[in-house]
């Protein structure tokens, strides 16, 4: 999730709040890793513990990782889909019962970096870009480099290039603007995706397909093809202000 200057921080809190805590944070599409503009980070930072986040010290994620990863960089199941109150509990220390998911602080990217990696749990990484958007879409390639691509990623932002710029960036067949990425990747009534739990990630995550998956892909369908009037264009349609040129 690309998070600029002009979000607004409120919604965009509470919309990571509501992805993040779905389904215990258990799909892929639940808000994992947050890239967020500096003037805003600290703000921002506030308002997602407002909304219900715990945010982690260094010692804690230090615990953390040690539990949500085992010593060759597979995620331990028994830490999948997990309450932040269980998490806390495996990785040795107690947060408050009103907390809803965990929040840590992220400066590097990497598969040597697990943080930057997916979670599929009641935690996410945050991390904070500065020197103008081009430093974002750098460091979404690099989480895509990670893992993911295919799938999604979102964007909270009211300036329509940077959102052009994201969706010709990122490596994705969905991205999400100002919405709360695990409920809108599935289609709502609001966006027009198409209504699903199943997500193709196209030929980047060695899918057939990049659609929302519906009933029509489970479908068997043959095509009876009868002769019909022939409707062939000619040469010149065809080819344009290239046709009858010559090339030297």
């Amino acid at each position: 999730m690309a998070f600029d200057e002009t979000a607004n921080i409120e919604e965009a809190a509470r919309n990571t709040m509501l992805s993040k805590t779905s389904d215990h944070g258990s799909g892929c599409s639940a808000d994992g890793n947050l890239i967020v503009e500096a003037g805003i980070y600290d703000r921002f930072l506030e308002q997602l513990q407002k909304e219900g986040g715990y945010l982690a010290t260094e010692k804690e994620k230090e615990k953390l990782q040690a539990v949500l990863w085992d010593a060759e960089g597979h995620r331990t199941m028994d830490t999948i889909a997990c309450a932040p109150q269980k998490l806390a509990e495996k990785a040795g220390f107690s947060i408050p019962a009103d907390r809803k998911f965990i929040i840590v602080k992220e400066d590097h990217i990497g598969k040597e970096y697990p943080f930057s990696s997916e979670k599929l749990t009641t935690l996410l990484a945050i991390f904070k870009y500065s020197g103008g958007f081009d430093t974002a879409l750098e460091m979404v390639k690099q989480i895509y480099e990670v893992g993911g691509k295919g799938h999604s990623c979102g964007i909270y932002s009211f300036n329509d290039e940077r959102i052009h710029q994201l969706a010709l960036t990122a490596p994705v067949s969905r991205i999400m603007v100002r919405q709360p990425q695990s409920k809108a990747n599935a289609g709502a009534f609001n966006n027009g995706m198409p209504m699903t739990s199943s997500m193709g990630c196209g030929i980047w995550g060695g899918n057939i397909t990049n659609e929302n998956i519906a009933l029509k892909h489970y479908m068997q369908t043959t095509w009876v093809a009868r002769p019909i009037q022939e409707d062939r264009p000619s040469e010149e349609e065809l080819f344009g202000e290239f046709y009858n040129t010559e090339t030297f």
